[in-house]
């Protein structure tokens, strides 16, 4: 088999892929134009040109977690903290509708201080606007989950981070990659459409490693995920370490639409972060989700998971120039924004039209 067969195998068979075969394209670059070139036909024969908004309200910097390449990891005294109170998070929200985000994503640390009957009123209150709710605020208990699903909660943005085992182990020194996927299967049960995700380019990993996240994904059969550089903050253990590639980053969206080809997969903030061109690039290799920011500026340089965050010093959303600018970030990439609130199209419906 040479190895462009590999992606007609990955689109016809992927079940039969091995690890050790996916690693292979990793690591080969000669593949980098024929996987790009497929992953983006695979992403418009299932898909088309649609680009979907999803706002994202970061509001809370609090965490209880410790994780090493974080910056607003518990043990970090040089964070400014901050909580967003009911009424700010749903006036952001109100916004976000108004401005045609299909979508409201409520992301922040995990911060017990916002209980589980607390969410489910934000959540309930946030339906009323006729838009989809992602939640992405970390591990919590089952109960929890269910309660916010039974306010109207769609889908839980829970990345996996890393699925190589002992690579999790150490730059989660407190958790384990196990209790994870347990939240993540958790979640499935209560019929979220759940998110997972993986950082590239973190210290220690090689291309092994990035294909069992690849692998992972495809396996869980997620229904989103979101695909990121590990950039190193300089208030964390690994704030010396080297920052991840676009271009492997690029690479780890293309194979994983190869693997998921109805799926929801994000041009994340990130790659905007380490590239200008980043999240166009993402659109041109299989991605079909941009997550603007809505956080009020007052609090978002103090949401810094990494440093540098191009949506900082991106023109606020709520100036009147948002839709512009990230229309014509999507347009040039040759995809038009839409309003519809994005749940992901099966594959058995459809079948026909698969490669």
């Amino acid at each position: 088999m040479s190895k462009k067969d590999i992606f007609q195998k990955i689109l016809k068979k992927p079940a039969s892929v091995s690890v050790e075969e996916v690693a292979r394209v990793l690591e080969d670059d000669s593949l980098n134009e024929p996987l790009f070139e497929i992953a983006n036909e695979v992403r418009n024969l299932y898909l088309g040109k649609d680009v979907y908004l999803r706002g994202i309200i970061e509001f809370s910097n609090y965490c209880r977690n410790d994780c090493l390449y974080c910056g607003i990891r518990s043990s970090n005294s040089k964070v400014s903290r901050y909580r967003m109170s009911v009424d700010e998070i749903l006036n952001t929200a109100k916004f976000i509708a108004e401005n045609g985000c299909g979508t409201v994503v409520l992301q922040s640390g995990e911060d017990p201080f916002y209980n589980d009957e607390m969410i489910a009123e934000i959540v309930h209150r946030i339906k009323k606007l006729d838009v989809a709710v992602t939640l992405s605020i970390g591990e919590r208990s089952f109960k929890e989950y269910k309660t916010w699903r039974e306010a109207g909660a769609d889908r839980y943005l829970m990345r996996h981070e890393t699925a190589d085992e002992e690579l999790y182990k150490q730059v989660h020194p407190a958790d384990d990659f196990n209790i994870r996927k347990r939240h993540l299967e958790m979640l499935k049960q209560l019929d979220y459409e759940v998110g997972t995700g993986c950082i590239v380019g973190l210290p220690h990993q090689d291309d092994l490693s990035l294909a069992k996240d690849i692998l992972f994904t495809y396996e869980f059969d997620s229904d989103m995920v979101g695909i990121g550089p590990f950039i190193p903050h300089p208030d964390t253990p690994l704030g010396k370490e080297k920052p991840g590639s676009l271009m492997k980053t690029l690479k780890v969206i293309a194979l994983t639409r190869l693997f998921l080809p109805d799926s929801n997969i994000p041009a994340t903030t990130a790659l905007g972060t380490i590239d200008p061109r980043g999240r166009r690039l993402a659109l041109n290799c299989g991605a079909n989700v941009i997550m603007p920011n809505f956080t009020p500026v007052s609090y978002r340089p103090r949401f810094t998971l990494y440093p540098n965050k191009v949506c900082i010093f991106e023109s606020d959303a709520q100036c009147g120039d948002f839709r512009d600018s990230i229309r014509d970030l999507i347009e040039t990439a040759g995809y038009k924004a839409v309003e519809s609130q994005g749940f992901r199209r099966r594959v058995h419906e459809n079948n026909s039209r698969r490669i």
